[in-house]
């Protein structure tokens, strides 16, 4: 128990680890979807117009 002038604040308790079929993966949508090589740059222009830069 984490306190503060007497008074109890939080309680500290231990994490369980997630169930093996609750874990996320990595790369789990690979080959579902296509991202773009400008991806990056994608909306550039319109982004840099909406807050004042010359576009």
């Amino acid at each position: 128990v984490i306190a503060k002038a007497g008074k109890p604040l939080v309680k500290v308790v231990p994490l369980s680890a997630p169930e093996p079929g609750q874990m996320q993966r990595l790369g789990f949508m690979h080959g579902q979807i296509i991202v773009p090589d400008d991806f990056d740059q994608m909306g550039c222009a319109e982004i840099e117009q909406l807050f004042g830069g010359e576009a």
